[in-house]
Order: structure tokens, then C-alpha cells, then sequence
């Protein structure tokens, strides 16, 4: 099991907490969060961070680390990740990530963050550039270069190319083995539970919650997170509550759309359907082949 990671990833709602508890029960594991907001001190509600029993039912790491003005980046995220990781598994444990934001487990996995945020910076606008072209502007750009892909597509051609620019000496990826593990549900399905969950949170406090950054922090970095910045507006007297609801929802369902989408396209994701009668026993068959290889 030595060096080898979970990461649970998928679309905000679907239930990535409790599949990456139930993992860290069954197979003696801590979970490293992967929320870019979830860092943040105070801001529990919005950011749907895990609550009190489900840190008691698994160890959570990489939660409430930053104040509500700091900053908290990719860079950031990769540096505080892989010591974790080494920790955990000093202790002889699993470490699992759970969390979709996806800029954060593709740095991570791919260990461009060893170039330092400069580097890191200049991939990500060579990624943009690249995405930019067709399949065959892409495909003879690899040949130009005489790069060698086992198998063609896409996504193995935008990542040889950002290799080449970027992988020399240390900046080859990660020294961990991981087995990516994506969560979605019908589309339908998921944005029911999406508004449902915007509800619960609207009763819980998020209004509040939203109201102390506006009043004290509304320029800082967590201020601009979907479930906080619709809310502006409204304490500006610019819309009404329904109303900033409302966008609160339609924005998190715009969000689980490009969150899928950037797993699909630029990672090595083995897709569950969490609404599926096999599931999560099929998650588990497939960890446990994971760590007994």
C-alpha cells in the first residue's frame, strides 16, 4: 500500500464525504480535503465543509488552515498535500483526497507545482493555449516535435506537450500512485440534489455566513466562492432574497457541469454512478485491487 493515494473527486452535491469516510473506515485511511474553499476558517456552511461527526468518523486534514483575508492557491494546496500524504503514510495509513476542485488534484498528480508558482502559471496558460486547438493542430504539433504517444487522443496530447515544455529535471509528476475515483448521478438527479442542498444551507445559516464576508471581508479570495458572492446584491438592496437564492443555485449547477467536465477531459477518471445498485460496492472491489497490486 506504500505510496499508493485514493482521490475521490466529482460534481458539488454528488457525495464525495461520505464515500471518502466510508474508504478511510474500511481501509485505515485519513482524508486530505481537495475543496479549494473548505480552507477557510469560519466558513462552514457554504463551502459544505465536513461537520463535526463526520471529522470524528475520519481524521480531515488541509480544513479550517487559513484565515478568511489570506490567500490559498494551487501552489499552496501541492506543497501542503504531498507532505501530508508522507505523514499519513509514515503512519501507516491511506491517504485519501476528497475534493473537486480540479486545478488543485490535476497539480497535485501531475507535480507541476515543483517549479514554483511562476512555472506553475506559465503551464497553465500553455494548457489554455492548447485546448484552443483542433484534435488535428494538436496531433501534428506532437509529431512535429517527435513526441512518441502510445495511444492517441486529445488529452495524452495536451499533457505531452506541457511535458515537453515543462517536465524537465524534477517535473515529471508525482512520486504517489493514484487511483482517481469520480462520483455522478443523472443530471436530473444531481441538480434536484443541488438546489435541495442550497435549501438546507439557507437554513442552516448560510445567509449569515454569506453577511460577514460582505460586512467585513467582500474583497478577499473566499469572498468570490458561488454561495457567498450571489448574496452581494441582495445586502446591496440590488435583488431579493429569492432571487439570490436562486442564482446561488443556477450557479452551483454551472458549476458541477464544468467541474465533470474538466475531470472527464483532462484526467484519468473511473466514473461511478453513485445512484447505481452496485455502488459503493464497486468502489471498494476496485480499491482493494488498487492496493493489493
Amino acid at each position: 500500500m506504500r505510496n499508493k493515494v485514493i482521490v475521490v473527486v466529482g460534481p458539488t452535491a454528488v457525495g464525495k464525504t461520505a464515500l471518502g469516510i466510508q474508504i478511510c473506515q474500511k481501509f485505515n485511511g485519513e482524508v486530505i480535503s481537495g475543496d479549494s474553499q473548505q480552507v477557510y476558517r469560519t466558513l462552514d456552511i457554504g463551502t459544505a465543509k465536513a461537520t463535526e461527526a463526520e471529522q470524528k468518523a475520519a481524521i480531515h486534514h488541509l480544513i479550517d488552515v487559513r484565515d478568511i483575508d489570506e490567500n490559498f492557491s494551487a501552489h499552496d494546496f501541492v506543497i501542503s498535500a504531498n507532505h501530508l500524504i508522507k505523514e499519513i503514510q509514515d503512519k501507516g495509513k491511506l491517504a485519501v483526497i476528497v475534493g473537486g476542485t480540479g486545478l488543485y488534484i490535476q497539480s497535485l498528480i501531475e507535480g507541476y507545482h515543483l517549479g514554483g508558482q511562476e512555472r506553475h502559471d506559465e503551464m497553465l496558460q500553455l494548457r489554455a493555449k492548447l485546448s484552443l486547438m483542433t484534435d488535428d493542430e494538436l496531433f501534428k504539433l506532437v509529431a512535429d516535435k517527435s513526441i512518441e504517444i502510445q495511444e492517441m487522443n486529445r488529452r495524452r496530447a495536451i499533457r505531452a506537450l506541457e511535458l515537453e515544455a515543462f517536465g524537465e529535471g524534477e517535473n515529471q509528476g508525482s512520486e504517489f500512485d493514484f487511483l482517481l475515483i469520480g462520483l455522478n448521478a443523472d443530471r436530473s438527479i444531481l441538480y434536484n440534489r443541488i438546489n435541495q442542498r442550497v435549501d438546507l444551507m439557507t437554513e442552516k445559516g448560510l445567509l449569515e455566513e454569506a453577511k460577514r464576508l460582505f460586512e467585513n471581508h467582500k474583497d478577499a479570495q473566499a469572498a468570490k466562492a458561488i454561495g457567498y458572492k450571489e448574496f452581494f446584491p441582495y445586502f446591496r438592496n440590488e435583488m431579493s432574497l429569492e432571487e439570490a437564492i436562486e442564482l446561488v443555485k443556477r450557479n452551483s449547477r454551472r458549476y458541477a457541469k464544468r467541474q465533470l467536465t474538466w475531470f472527464k477531459n483532462r484526467m484519468d477518471v473511473n466514473f461511478y454512478d453513485v445512484f447505481s445498485d452496485s455502488y459503493p460496492q464497486n468502489v471498494t472491489e476496485q480499491v482493494t485491487k488498487f492496493l493489493e497490486e
